[in-house]
């Protein structure tokens, strides 16, 4: 596991939170990511992200084909990274802190996931923190890497 999401796995959500807040959107993902679940401040959260990896949540595929700051992606789920649950992706306000952010909308593409929102922002080259709201409501973080595997 990349070095600096083992150490988001151990941080509190507040901690999370900061992170978030001085990071840049950065550049829309292309290609195939690596996903990891947090459920942060959590003494088990390494534990959580192990069992989302195996069972539940691999990652997200961006579409290369698509013009750069905005586009498609899938979500690859089950322990056999089928990929399911497609959202459109953009740049749009950040409903955390107003800021510029990289969105991944599903209220447009999934019946399942039409309540969730994602944010994320490339906190270094090809590492995103990501935030999950369900409505208005956040409910997890995540975090994406582009360019290996697991």
């Amino acid at each position: 596991m990349n070095p600096t999401i083992a150490r988001w796995l151990e941080m509190p959500r507040e901690q999370l939170d900061e992170l978030y807040k001085e990071a840049k959107a950065g550049t829309v993902p292309t290609g195939d990511t690596i996903g990891t679940a947090i459920v942060a401040g959590s003494m088990l959260a390494k534990f959580f992200a192990r069992i989302a990896r195996l069972f539940f949540w691999q990652g997200k595929i961006f579409d290369i084909f698509c013009p750069p700051d905005t586009g498609v992606l899938v979500n690859k789920v089950t322990p056999f990274s089928l990929t399911f649950v497609v959202a459109k992706v953009y740049k749009d306000t950040s409903w955390m802190d107003g800021k510029e952010t990289i969105v991944i909308d599903y209220s447009r593409t999934s019946f399942f996931a039409k309540k969730i929102r994602d944010e994320i922002r490339e906190v270094e080259p090809g590492v995103y923190l990501g935030k999950v709201w369900w409505g208005n409501k956040r409910i997890l973080d995540f975090a994406l890497e582009q360019g290996r595997r697991p």
